[in-house]
């Protein structure tokens, strides 16, 4: 009960975290958004607070050009009525300007080709009114007045002034116009933002009451869930003691009836190769009593009667014998997993090193024979275990790494080590002829055997090693590929609990 609402807990967690996971990727979205269009918003303002303020200096400069066009003019006529030379003075000084506030003005509008055309046109008539204002001022001062007068009138000076300013109020005009557009787009841009602005402030508003109330709902029942989970850890130390009897009590079972039954097996069976060994003395009896008969009596022995003494019989018993021998060695097998389940593990402190030393000695005259060599690298971390056990354990990997090694080349065993944490991890490669990784689990079942059965064997060594493996408190695993050789990996605590159910 106490892993289901640990489950449960584990379970609100992930779907709290992937909730809020992707509340906070809208809320970025959003952000992101509104960022996005801030800095669209302010482009676009400065692009046309730019324009504004470029329509406001083309529409001052035309100003100033009026200005200083109207001064100039006043003061020729002030000069040409009463000779007057301060008026001769301001007039040049705002004659002098003309020019350049129309450069100004042309500079200005050269991105708009109506005004450029426009200020092109207003230059050619000032200039031609430039140059009727020189004469006039001339003669005026040479002292012919009246005849500057008389010119003034006939010139057409007043028109073409009036042509100017007609041209100058067009051109304010389409400046003025202009500044009522790029406002309008200017508030058409701010409105835009402060929608999206305010769009992406109530999304994220939106996300953080969701996120909010998410919390608060999750809070609250993961209180609830601790505060069962508590209640369920309480009573845990009961419950485990339970289960732990129940599990040694059931282990006891099948190793009780593992026992009766491969011991019960073994009466019938006896029985059996007993009276086996009865026909097969009965059936060379029955040889000779045929061959005698022949040898005497030829037309008396039949054919069936020759082939069943001599071949049938003979087979029949030899077939009958196999399968007895090899059930005979499966009980056994049965037997000996049975007594090693029931009987007492005593730690003591381990020296490796020397383990696998002595199980190379038990090996070397078959290594000698095929070349072979059992090595330990490094420094193998020292436990406390079941001496037999454990040595049992290794004995039977390196055996087979002996028994199953690859036809073209010498055996190479490397057994190494490695503490971590509170456990040994012990590691027993070969080059021998590997195993097919659809099999490497199948290996350790009982009976099962991989590869090509060209090796003495019931299947029963490796299921042997990962049952003591486990009763120590360990695991075994394989890692290993057809004509790669194989790894077996041994995982084992430092210090064997022997207060398990198992141990």
């Amino acid at each position: 009960m106490a892993w289901g609402v640990s489950a449960q807990i584990r379970d609100d967690d992930r779907a709290l975290r992937r909730l809020l996971l992707w509340a906070m990727g809208l809320g970025f979205a959003a952000l992101l958004g509104a960022g996005i269009a801030t800095w669209s918003s302010t482009q676009r303002t400065q692009r046309y607070a730019a324009l504004v303020d470029h329509s406001y200096q083309v529409r001052d400069a035309i100003g100033r050009f009026q200005v200083t066009l109207e001064e100039s003019e006043t003061a020729r006529r002030g000069y040409l009525l009463t000779g007057n030379d301060q008026f001769r003075q301001l007039y040049r000084r705002n004659a002098d300007r003309l020019d350049a506030e129309l450069n100004t003005i042309e500079s200005l509008t050269l991105d708009n080709a109506v005004q450029t055309e426009a200020a092109g046109r207003i230059g050619r008539v000032l200039g031609e009114l430039q140059e009727n204002r020189r004469r006039s001022i001339e003669l005026a001062g040479a002292g012919d007045r009246a005849f500057a007068v008389q010119m003034f009138q006939a010139d057409g000076s007043i028109l073409r002034v009036r042509a100017i300013r007609a041209r100058l109020r067009v051109m304010l005009a389409a400046e003025e116009a202009l500044l009522d557009e790029r406002g309008a787009d200017q508030r058409a841009s701010t409105a835009t933002f402060l929608t999206a602005l305010g769009a992406a402030g109530l999304l994220v508003m939106v996300v953080a009451g969701v996120s909010f109330i998410t919390i608060f709902r999750f809070t609250r029942d993961l209180g609830a869930s601790r505060a069962r989970l508590q209640e369920l850890n309480d009573t845990l130390e009961d419950q485990v003691v339970e289960r732990t009897t129940d599990l040694a009590r059931a282990n006891e079972e099948i190793q009780r009836f593992a026992y009766i039954v491969s011991h019960d097996l073994r009466s019938p069976l006896v029985n059996v190769m007993g009276f086996t060994a009865e026909l097969e003395a009965g059936q060379k009896a029955l040889a000779e009593l045929v061959d005698r008969a022949e040898d005497a009596a030829p037309d008396i022995v039949t054919d069936d009667a020759r082939f069943a003494a001599r071949e049938d019989l003979p087979e029949a018993i030899g077939f009958i014998r196999t399968s007895t021998q090899k059930m005979d060695r499966l009980i056994n097998a049965i037997l000996k997993l049975s007594r090693e389940g029931r009987r007492t593990i005593t730690p003591e402190p381990i020296d490796m090193a020397a383990l696998i030393g002595g199980i190379r000695d038990t090996l070397q005259h078959k290594l000698d024979e095929i070349g072979g060599t059992v090595e330990v690298a490094g420094i193998l971390p020292a436990i406390v275990t079941d001496r037999l056990a454990i040595e049992q354990v290794f004995a039977n990997v390196i055996e087979n790494a002996v028994k199953y090694r690859h036809p073209t080349r010498p055996v190479r065993i490397t057994t190494s080590g490695r503490q971590v944490g509170g456990r040994a991890i012990f590691e027993i490669a070969d080059n021998g002829r590997g195993i097919d990784p659809r099999d490497h689990q199948r290996v350790f079942d009982l009976f099962r055997r991989s590869g090509a059965q060209d090796q003495p064997g019931e299947g029963i060594g490796l299921a042997h090693v990962r049952a003591l493996t486990y009763r120590l408190g360990g695991t075994i695993d394989v890692a290993s590929e057809l004509g790669e050789g194989a790894t077996f990996r041994i995982n084992l605590p430092l210090t064997i609990d022997t207060s398990g159910p198992l141990a």
